[in-house]
């Protein structure tokens, strides 16, 4: 196992993926939820797996989630629980507790009782989906701030064959190409003197704005 271990506190769709992945990636793993069915899904894929009422005072700490690194409380449905289990969290000590709010009000709270990070994880695919949509020269985009965002497009025509220096991306687009792929390969480190292929995609870093005016080209 890795060094860090987590605490996955409810199995809705989110928690169960966080989980998962987690797991997946060699963390230690301890998942709890009120409702059994989602317990014996998850059991063989983490490191503990627990049916129990987070709303019961003292049940964090007989679990032993003051032992982990992060807890992550992912029930947001049930405000009480939610809130509950976030306490607690803080109380025992837990280094960073990131907690689900459902909407402003909820996240607010979750910030007053001490969550170190609040997550709102629909309204955020809800961003991303919408950009996407609005944003068509793009397969993917990524926000990393509300002006600047990691994005991948289809190869413009007159980029192809041509070098990274030669187009001077930077100095005419003023983004920065971090990646080329091509089907599954991915070139995280493109070389400026290579040509770019016809079949190719672009993972670049750059303003909003920037990176609209170069996949429109």
């Amino acid at each position: 196992m890795k060094d860090k271990s987590f605490a996955v506190i409810g199995l809705g769709q989110f928690g169960t993926a966080l989980a998962t992945t987690l797991a997946e990636s060699n963390y230690d793993v301890l998942v709890i939820d009120d409702k059994e069915e989602n317990i014996q899904e998850i059991a063989e894929k983490v490191t503990y797996a627990v049916k129990a009422d987070v709303r019961e005072p003292g049940i964090l700490q007989s679990l032993g989630v003051q032992n982990v690194d992060v807890a992550i409380v992912a029930v947001s449905e049930n405000i009480e629980a939610s809130i509950t289990a976030t306490m607690q969290a803080k109380e025992l000590g837990v280094p960073f507790v990131m907690a689900k709010a459902t909407n402003g009000l909820h996240g607010r709270i979750l910030n007053k009782i001490g969550a170190d990070e609040v997550i709102y994880p629909e309204q955020s695919m809800g961003l991303r989906v919408a950009k996407n949509l609005m944003s068509s020269g793009f397969l993917d985009i990524f926000e990393l701030s509300s002006e600047f965002s990691m994005a991948e497009f289809l190869i413009p025509d007159e980029w192809v064959g041509k070098t990274l220096s030669e187009l001077g991306i930077r100095e005419k687009f003023h983004i920065n190409v971090i990646g080329v792929k091509q089907g599954d390969d991915v070139d995280v480190n493109p070389r400026p003197n290579v040509s770019l292929p016809s079949d190719c995609t672009v993972i670049a870093i750059g303003k909003n704005r920037d990176l609209n005016k170069a996949s429109a080209k």
